[in-house]
């Protein structure tokens, strides 16, 4: 499977690197944004380099002349997380400045999938109507909510359920989370 990667520079910069932990053995093509490196920086003890060990291929987000920028070069997801709410906005308004706003304007024009992972709250009406405007043109919003059913014990545990349904949507098998079981 040929994934892309977009991390942003929203909290939660941890959603993605468990992520691509979890995409060894798929094609996985990574744009790191310049606020996403500070973010990840300061959230975490990784480096940008051990975040490019994870990933096949980089592109930083001001390379709006990469291939994936044509919607001549296939690839089955595109996944931003952590999705800031001006990305967001961005791609539900059709603004590709970027090359990841671009590979999503591509994405949504070639009906790829894509998985947006917000990760802002409280969420105010104008971002609300652009998680809806997406949501009506197929792209899945997933926002980082932990599932209190299946107890979990540390940000570790609630990171692994939420990239576990993430990994659930690309359609990929994983053994992150126990599935929950009335008891």
């Amino acid at each position: 499977m040929k994934i892309i990667v977009g991390i942003t520079g929203a909290s939660g910069s941890i959603l993605s690197i468990k992520l691509l932990e979890n995409l060894k053995g798929h094609e996985v093509s990574l744009i790191l944004s310049e606020n996403a490196k500070k973010i990840m920086a300061y959230e975490t003890s990784y480096r940008e380099e051990d975040i490019r060990n994870l990933a096949s291929k980089i592109y930083s987000n001001k390379e709006m002349d990469a291939d994936i920028a044509s919607g001549t070069t296939k690839f089955d997801s595109l996944v931003v997380v952590p999705c800031s709410t001006s990305t967001l906005s961005k791609i539900a308004c059709g603004i590709a400045d970027n090359l990841l706003t671009r590979v999503a304007s591509v994405a949504l024009k070639e009906g790829r999938n894509i998985i947006l992972v917000p990760r802002e709250t409280p969420l105010n009406a104008v971002v609300l109507k652009n998680m809806y405007t997406l949501a009506s043109l197929g792209v899945k919003i997933l926002p980082p909510v932990p599932a209190f059913y299946l107890r979990p014990r540390s940000v570790e545990d609630i990171v692994n359920y939420v990239v576990g349904k993430i990994l659930d949507l690309l359609g990929i098998e994983h053994h992150l989370y126990e599935p929950y079981t009335p008891k």
